[in-house]
């Protein structure tokens, strides 16, 4: 689980968040917590932590300070403020350290909490921080513009920080572009190199913002107005943008949704730019696959004659016969009302449909299965064979997924939690251990056992903490520590939690 350390001179706003969130559910638990920055300092060396929440305004050393000086000790540090003052000044230096988000009391608990999940994705997937000003600014701009895309903000809340970062968001119409290079993953310096290029090339541009996305692409959000003009020259801008990174980044392509009107909307274009880049398989030759253009070939938003979700019940289910029956009665049932050239686009259709919902599932790119089936649909010359082509692609979709649950995954996670309970213990780490993605895991375990990792870990610490106190004469500290928690309000909140009582009154009654 990563690891909370909470500073704060106010004991009632600790002792809040202790209470207000299920820190279980976001796999993170309270390790310590400080009422200055200067007993925060002087614990931290002793107590690595991945995240550190603090206030700016106490004594003996404020929160800025802290933050300057906890980097130096665990640069990886990620940082969350919680303020009562609204100043300008107080969030600029906070980005020039790298914050995560700047938070204002009272707290928002929707908003924490939502700054908690985008942390946790960062943790999970292993992203440094940049600690120099301009990308402190950066970091702070990319998580407001992704809460922003996937709706995790409300509008006032956005608006205000908006303000604050300067984005231009003022002209009545909107784009997002989603530019993705499709090169060799795990890149990171590559990765930085390709955005800084990028923002360099629209150096000057206001109409445009430009942020990273939690799937490492990089996102463009164009303000433009109505004039058919101006997105016939976005368009054209964003060709040439393409081309010329194409020496550099020959796999980089970019997806494009519909102009859409408020800013409010923009969450569907960005949502649309995603799915356009899907198509790359389809046109590996475009740099720039535009929605709107699919659309009008029979893609994408386009006329589709199928229930999908018929299909996505079966994939779960992972019912290989079923899968091969539905697709087989679907396209009898049309073979006679299309052309063929709109039933092997429902085809191709249907295998990217296929792709992003075993992507959905496992999260992690699945592209080899589908690229032979798009080459059997295209190379069909008759209706068997296109059906065919998409029955072996359903059947490899539900391969996949049985292969993982063949594997005894869960088994080996169970019997590690057994050996080592009081051990650091989290779904990345193992993850990492078993080679499957965390959020994956996750749901592998919840699948297999009925429970989420972290309650299946907390209940288990706390039954071997009832085995000490019934069988052996240590401290309840000392019993805590053994079964893996340094913090003791977390070990008598969890323990309450799935024994009713206290650790102390279970000694005396249990």
């Amino acid at each position: 689980m990563y690891k909370v350390f909470i500073v704060d001179d106010e004991p009632f706003i600790i002792e809040g968040l202790y209470d207000i969130v299920d820190w279980a559910a976001f796999g993170m638990e309270i390790v310590n917590h400080a009422s200055n920055g200067q007993a925060a300092l002087q614990a931290l060396p002793c107590q690595p932590v991945d995240i550190l929440i603090t206030d700016i305004s106490m004594p003996l050393m404020n929160g800025l300070e802290l933050i300057r000086e906890a980097r130096r000790l665990q640069p990886e540090l990620k940082v969350i403020i919680l303020s009562g003052f609204n100043e300008f000044e107080y969030l600029k230096e906070g980005m020039k350290l790298g914050i995560e988000n700047y938070l204002l009391k009272p707290i928002n608990i929707d908003e924490l909490e939502s700054t908690l999940r985008n942390t946790e994705a960062k943790l999970d997937q292993l992203v440094t921080p940049r600690l120099e000003e301009k990308y402190g600014i950066q970091i702070l701009k990319d998580n407001i513009l992704h809460r922003w895309l996937t709706g995790q903000i409300a509008a006032a809340e956005f608006e205000e920080r908006a303000r604050f970062m300067n984005l231009s968001l003022a002209a009545p119409y909107v784009t997002v572009a989603v530019l993705r290079d499709q090169g060799p993953k795990g890149q990171v310096p590559r990765s930085e190199l390709l955005f800084a290029q990028v923002e360099q090339l629209l150096a000057g541009q206001f109409h445009l913002n430009l942020f990273r996305d939690m799937d490492g692409d990089i996102v463009l959000v164009a303000n433009t107005g109505d004039d058919a003009g101006e997105t016939d020259r976005l368009m054209s801008d964003l060709q040439e943008l393409a081309e010329g990174l194409a020496g550099t980044y020959p796999d980089l392509h970019i997806g494009a949704g519909r102009l859409v009107h408020g800013i409010y909307q923009a969450p569907a274009s960005y949502e649309q730019a995603k799915k356009a880049l899907q198509y790359v398989m389809i046109y590996p030759d475009r740099r720039v696959i535009d929605y709107t253009m699919l659309d009008q070939r029979g893609y994408a938003g386009g006329p589709f004659f199928i229930d999908w979700r018929d299909y996505a019940k079966l994939i779960l289910s992972r019912s290989t016969e079923q899968l091969a029956a539905q697709i087989r009665t679907d396209f009898e049932q049309y073979r006679h009302q299309l052309t063929p050239e709109q039933l092997q686009n429902t085809a191709l259709e249907v295998i990217i449909r296929f792709k992003m919902e075993l992507e959905s599932i496992k999260h992690v790119e699945e592209t080899a299965i589908y690229q032979q089936g798009l080459r059997l649909v295209l190379d069909s010359i008759s209706f068997e064979e296109l059906v065919h082509a998409l029955q072996q692609v359903a059947a490899r979709t539900v391969e996949s997924l049985i292969q993982d649950l063949r594997n005894p995954v869960v088994s080996q996670v169970l019997q590690h939690i057994e050996k080592h309970y009081a051990e650091e213990l989290s779904l990345k780490l193992l993850g990492a251990q078993y080679h499957l993605h965390p959020v994956y895991l996750g749901q592998l375990f919840h699948k297999e056992t009925g429970e989420t990792f972290a309650e299946y870990l907390n209940k288990y610490r706390i039954e071997r903490a009832k085995e000490q106190l019934r069988t052996s004469n240590l401290k309840v500290h000392e019993i805590a520590r053994n079964v893996g928690y340094w913090e003791m309000g977390y070990f008598y909140k969890q323990f309450r939690k799935y024994v009713g009582i206290s650790p102390t009154d279970y000694r005396v009654f249990g």
